[in-house]
């Protein structure tokens, strides 16, 4: 039972890929577009499943409802590791929706954030996998979002840079 998440993570991963596989012919596209379904696979396996990664190890977590944090925010290791767990899910969300300003992004990435954590929350509750709700996740993870936006930004503006280079 505590482990339905991760089943149902790695079978729509699967779907997704035999989709992605057999429907996008364009080489360079169907590499971002599998490589972007691997990533958004590993963090759906890191956040909902009973699997715990710390920098330099993996745990399986004992079963449990996890606990709730919603007054004290604290930067530590963890707080980094949200971040830069989330930079390349800020890059995904604005390349697909490139017309939303960075400006925008933040509250898209404090809800982004604000969902994760409920769904672990509920999916602790549901399937005992002993995940933490904590709002300093919350807040790294739109910091995290609103840097991969950021970087998206920053690449297109070399990338036109450079275009425009050779056009001169």
């Amino acid at each position: 039972m505590r482990w339905m998440p991760l089943f149902i993570i790695l079978i729509l991963s699967l779907l997704s890929g035999i989709y992605l596989f057999n429907n996008i012919k364009e080489f360079n596209r169907r590499r971002v577009a599998l490589v972007s379904l691997i990533y958004v696979t590993f963090l759906g396996t890191i956040l909902f499943t009973p699997m715990s990664f710390t920098g330099t190890s993996v745990y399986i977590m004992p079963a449990g409802i996890g606990s709730v944090n919603l007054y004290h925010i604290t930067y530590d290791l963890g707080f980094i590791e949200n971040i830069a767990l989330t930079v390349p899910l800020g890059f995904l969300i604005k390349r697909a929706f490139s017309n939303v300003s960075v400006v925008s992004m933040v509250p898209i990435g404090l809800m982004t954030g604000a969902a994760i954590e409920t769904m672990q929350y509920y999916l602790s509750h549901m399937f005992l996998i002993n995940r933490t709700s904590d709002i300093s996740d919350v807040v790294a993870n739109g910091i995290g979002i609103v840097i991969g936006a950021t970087l998206v930004l920053v690449y297109r503006y070399v990338y036109e840079k450079r275009i425009l280079e050779k056009w001169i």
